[in-house]
Parts: structure tokens; C-alpha cells; sequence
């Protein structure tokens, strides 16, 4: 599939134009793709299951697919989605406007365009070291502009050394979800503070939600070249920590091998408690564009039922 990387967009003026461009493309390209039959009129239809009413069967769909899908109705809704998304300071890394947070909200509201379009439901969390905003799910085109609006305030007023607390965060949410939901998480998992404790905690949280029947997805939102492979010049370099404001002086040939040692060691440990936990774990590249984080979604989507 083409990735189209809307990633690069400067102005935010309006988030649901973005989210409508992307998903459409999206849809366009999976006529081209492995999920080819799910793509033409997806949004308005869901596979059938044994029980449902075969009345409600689209047999000119199964004529293109030879597949079951039965055509929704208004009031089904058969998701309910909670987006929880890291809004702490180290998520303004690399550039002021294109971001690992500009990624997260702009591929968030492209999550939320289409379960509006799937008539399913949304909600919204946000939170550094505490909870910003808690929006409960809601399928109607009031909230959608609602949490459209949330989100672009969001983009344009940066939070300046705006600690973490993952487990905290995430805790709360496990509270505040009072139905069963699918809980999308887009965070880099960079706690302020970075002791085993903490990555014990944010484990446990994780556990919680799973403990109270939800089905969750964690974007590990990156930029892959910077904070993982550590592509930097050979030169000295004065490193900035965006949520606490400390700085340290370093040649960057001196220190990339135990960096990138250290990063593979935590992102092993993650991807190893989210198995076992059954959590699905995703890397989500910013410079990879939206169209992946779309795939992960719809293949989550389609194993949910």
C-alpha cells in the first residue's frame, strides 16, 4: 500500500478537512490491498455473524466479495473507543510543529472520523502528570466537533516541561471507563522519571485495564531515526530534557552505543509484558505517515467482531 504522510502538515485550522483527507485515501488504497472486499462500502457495513438476521445481508456485496456483510443501521454501535493521549512535554520532540503529538492528534482524529463514519462511539483522555481532560464515548457529529475542538487547542498550546506519569494516568482511565471499550493509547512510554519502579507501574496499569475487560492498543508513538537508531552528526551536542528543563553536554560518538543499547533493552521489555498481557503493541513512526496506524486499527477492528 502507498503511505500518503500527511505528518508534515504546519496548520491545524481544520483537523476534521485533515482526518477526512487521510481516511478517504486510506479507504481508496485498500482497494489495492490484502483487506480488498472489507474496502468499497466498509464504514457502512459489518461482517455477519452466525444469529444475525440474513434479511439484512447486502448479497450484492457478497457478489464482489464472497464474503458476509450484513448493512448497519443508524442506531448500532457496536464500539466504543476511548483515545488516550500523552500530552507531556517530550512529546513536542523533534520540531514545534510537526511532532510526535501533532502525529498522535492528527491520527487520532482520523481514528475518530472513521468510527463516526462506522457510527460507533469515542471518547477522548488526555493527560501529562495528571488527567487534562476525561470525555466519555459518544457517537454523535456534537461530540466529534467537540473533541475536534479539544484537540486542536491542544496543538496550539504547547505545555513547557510538562512532566509524565504513565501508570498514573492510565489508572485513572480504568476508573473512569464505566463500559467495556476498545482504549487506543498513543504515548513515546517515556516516563519523567526512569526507574524499574516506574516501568513496573505503568505494566500494572496496563493489567488494570485489561483486568476491567477492555481490549487495548498502545501506539509507541517515535521518531525512529532520533530516538531509537540515534541518527545524529558526529559533534558534540547539548541534549535538552523537554520535561524537566536539565541539559547535558555530550559528543554524541560517546555516548550512542549504551543509548542505543538502553532503548532496545526498555522497548524489549515492553514488547514482552505487552504479549504476555495481551495488549497489542505498536510502533508508530511519525515519518512513516498515518496509513499503518489506520491498517493496526482495522485489523484490531476485524478480530473484535
Amino acid at each position: 500500500m502507498q503511505t500518503v504522510n500527511y505528518g508534515n502538515e504546519t496548520s491545524y485550522g481544520n483537523l476534521e478537512l485533515l482526518a477526512q483527507q487521510v481516511v478517504e485515501g486510506f479507504i481508496t488504497g485498500l482497494h489495492k490491498s490484502p483487506f480488498h472486499g472489507f474496502s468499497v462500502e466498509f464504514a457502512e457495513h459489518r461482517q455477519y455473524n452466525n444469529g444475525d438476521n440474513v434479511k439484512n445481508i447486502d448479497w450484492k456485496l457478497f457478489a464482489k466479495t464472497d464474503k458476509l456483510y450484513t448493512k448497519r443501521f443508524e442506531e448500532e454501535t457496536n464500539l466504543r473507543c476511548q483515545f488516550v493521549i500523552d500530552a507531556s512535554s517530550s512529546m513536542y520532540f523533534p520540531e514545534p510543529k510537526n511532532n510526535k503529538l501533532s502525529f498522535s492528534i492528527q491520527a487520532t482524529a482520523s481514528l475518530m472520523y472513521l468510527l463516526k463514519k462506522q457510527r460507533d462511539a469515542f471518547g477522548l483522555s488526555l493527560f501529562t502528570d495528571e488527567i487534562l481532560l476525561n470525555s466519555p464515548a459518544k457517537s454523535t457529529t456534537v461530540h466529534q466537533k467537540f473533541l475536534f475542538t479539544q484537540l486542536e487547542e491542544l496543538l496550539q498550546k504547547p505545555k513547557v516541561n510538562a512532566q509524565t506519569n504513565l501508570s498514573e494516568a492510565l489508572h485513572q482511565v480504568a476508573e473512569l471507563i464505566h463500559k467495556r471499550s476498545l482504549v487506543i493509547v498513543f504515548s513515546d512510554l517515556f516516563n519523567t522519571e526512569t526507574s524499574q519502579q516506574k516501568t513496573d507501574d505503568f505494566f500494572d496499569s496496563l493489567q488494570h485495564l485489561k483486568f476491567n475487560k477492555h481490549e487495548v492498543v498502545v501506539f509507541n508513538v517515535v521518531d525512529k531515526s532520533k530516538e531509537v537508531s540515534f541518527e545524529f552528526e558526529n559533534r558534540p551536542y547539548q541534549f535538552i530534557d523537554m520535561e524537566t528543563g536539565e541539559s547535558i553536554k555530550v559528543h554524541t560518538n560517546q555516548v550512542k552505543d549504551n543509548y542505543k543499547q538502553a532503548v532496545a533493552d526498555y522497548r524489549q521489555q515492553i514488547a514482552l509484558k505487552c504479549t504476555q498481557y495481551k495488549i497489542d503493541l505498536i510502533d508508530a513512526d511519525r515519518a512513516e505517515g498515518f496509513y499503518p496506524v489506520l491498517q493496526a486499527y482495522l485489523i484490531k477492528r476485524q478480530k473484535m467482531g
